[in-house]
């Protein structure tokens, strides 16, 4: 028996864009934010006004290693922080800076969001006021 699993839907990606955006909006807050399925893919992405362009690059990567890795990127900062320095070497996983949320539904992993461009603790709301349009 296969197990049913939850995904994004196009309507999901423009719903969790928005709302994040109007999240960075209200702070006047110049952000990428990146949205993911779970394999890391990029379904949708804004770039607001002002936001330097290697944020693009910094807030897909933070959503693909929340994606993949199943929890927020935050917690390989931490790792890393901690002094296992030798988790730079990880494969596949370059965003490892607050600011990518993954989104947990049902105990599945069904995509994240990565915002960059301002602190990461702001990035990491940012992002969760996203996912909050649809959870």
């Amino acid at each position: 028996m296969l197990a049913n699993k939850p995904y994004l839907t196009q309507a999901n990606v423009q719903a969790i864009l928005d709302a994040a955006n109007a999240h960075a909006a209200e702070n006047n807050w110049a952000v990428t934010i990146a949205v993911c399925d779970d394999g890391g893919h990029m379904l949708g992405m804004i770039r607001r006004d002002g936001c330097a362009p290697v944020s693009a690059y910094i807030a897909q990567e933070k959503a693909r290693t929340a994606a993949m890795g199943k929890r927020e990127s935050r917690v390989y900062e931490e790792i890393i922080n901690n002094g296992r320095t030798s988790f730079l070497s990880a494969p596949h996983i370059q965003g490892m800076l607050e600011g990518g949320v993954n989104i947990d539904v049902n105990g599945f992993t069904i995509g994240a969001v990565g915002v960059s461009g301002v602190k990461s603790s702001e990035d990491a709301s940012t992002a969760k006021a996203g996912i909050a349009a649809i959870i």
